[in-house]
């Protein structure tokens, strides 16, 4: 019976705009040079192998928590929760401490490629108002965790499944008022925005514009927000004219076309299918430890939860690839202009060093974008449908 309602949900969550029928042709890249190719290459190479790194020390960091952390627990005078908090505190912490290395080796790379020009400092700690909220967010959630399991030790997962649904869905309200933004003064942009609002059928969305020079030269924008929150934020390495108007459109399109699609309503509601049988593993892998109403469980759990987000990560990019898909397609729809989309995704590969057909293991496990290539081509197989 769940399993039924979950995969109707999902089958539900997983319907496109994109038809079904539309199959898309085999498209060699030009007005891009051999050496950028291959200089994108050498670029996304190291990433892929800095994630894998990172991830091993992360795990081995985590499973060292998880076997000797257990002894603070018995230490602690602070009570439950409260001991319970000060080892999430603690884990959360040595997870931070981790990926040090690997986010300076970032920087590093980043600057030998002339994608930045931040210093290492300053940028492990550019986005500490952001990492202390999603700090407070994991904190709060283990208190509830731990409150509910004192009270319901063997079915708590089944009450905090709704309330982690509830903390990701204020999360993403609150975020867009984490991040400094300006509104966007380019008339044009916003005449265009509340034409292509109109078109796909929603209220026009406010357009702001992030300044991130002082950390990237990479080119972006994004659909953030519920409700009163909602918005697209440009960052302005993109409004530097390095694109043209028409190719701005295109994404400013796209972006329109999350919001009109609910495509962050749709990101909680995937997040709200995976949390309740994640929620159950985490109980059922730490019930050797007493619970989750034990504080001895918390650095396991710290441990389970970052091995069920690695293995779910494949799934989640191949979600995020099918929203992806369906705003390109919403964004052609909407400005019948396939030629500033192609030129769009080559600058892309230009600008941003976007390797534009990855291998296929690096696709499936880091990619939550279709290729280049594949946009590309969507594009195109648009641009013959349009003409028939």
């Amino acid at each position: 019976m769940l399993a039924g309602l979950w995969g109707a949900a999902a089958w539900s969550l997983w319907q496109s705009a994109v038809p079904g029928d539309l199959t898309l042709p085999s498209v060699q890249l030009t007005g891009v040079p051999p050496e950028t190719l291959e200089r994108a290459d050498r670029y996304e190479r190291f990433f892929r192998i800095e994630f894998v790194a990172a991830e091993l020390v992360l795990l081995a960091v985590l499973i060292a928590y998880a076997k000797w952390g257990i002894r603070y627990a018995r230490e602690s005078a602070a009570g439950r929760i409260g001991t319970g908090m000060l080892l999430g505190m603690i884990g959360l912490a040595l997870v931070w401490l981790s990926q040090v290395p690997f986010r300076l080796a970032e920087v590093w790379w980043d600057r030998r490629y002339d994608q930045t020009d931040s210093g290492y400092v300053e940028t492990l700690f550019a986005n500490w108002f952001e990492l202390g909220a999603e700090f407070l967010f994991i904190c709060l959630a283990l208190v509830i965790v731990m409150a509910i399991a004192g009270r319901f030790p063997r079915r708590w997962w089944l009450g905090a499944a709704p309330v982690f649904v509830g903390l990701a869905f204020l999360f993403g309200f609150v975020y867009p008022y984490l991040t400094p933004t300006d509104r966007l003064e380019r008339a044009d942009l916003q005449a265009a925005g509340r034409e292509y609002a109109a078109k796909q059928g929603i209220d026009p969305v406010p357009l702001r514009v992030e300044d991130v020079t002082d950390f990237t030269s990479a080119p972006n924008a994004y659909a953030v927000g519920f409700g009163p929150s909602k918005r697209i934020v440009f960052w302005n390495t993109l409004l530097d004219g390095s694109f043209t108007d028409d190719e701005v459109k295109t994404v400013l399109a796209h972006e329109v076309a999350h919001h009109s699609s609910n495509h962050l309503f749709e990101g909680v509601a995937w997040y709200a299918l995976f949390a309740l049988p994640g929620a159950w593993l985490i109980a059922r892998v730490t019930r050797r430890r007493g619970g989750m109403a034990n504080p001895a469980a918390v650095p396991l759990s710290l441990l389970v939860l970052v091995v069920l987000d690695l293995l779910s990560l494949p799934v989640y990019n191949v979600i995020s690839r099918q929203m992806e898909r369906e705003a390109d397609w919403k964004a052609l729809e909407t400005t019948r202009a396939p030629e500033p989309a192609k030129s769009l995704f080559r600058e892309f590969t230009i600008q941003s060093l976007n390797d534009p057909d990855p291998p296929t293991w690096s696709y499936v496990l880091f990619d939550s974008h279709p290729s280049v290539e594949q946009r590309i081509a969507m594009a195109e197989a648009w641009e013959r449908r349009a003409a028939k």
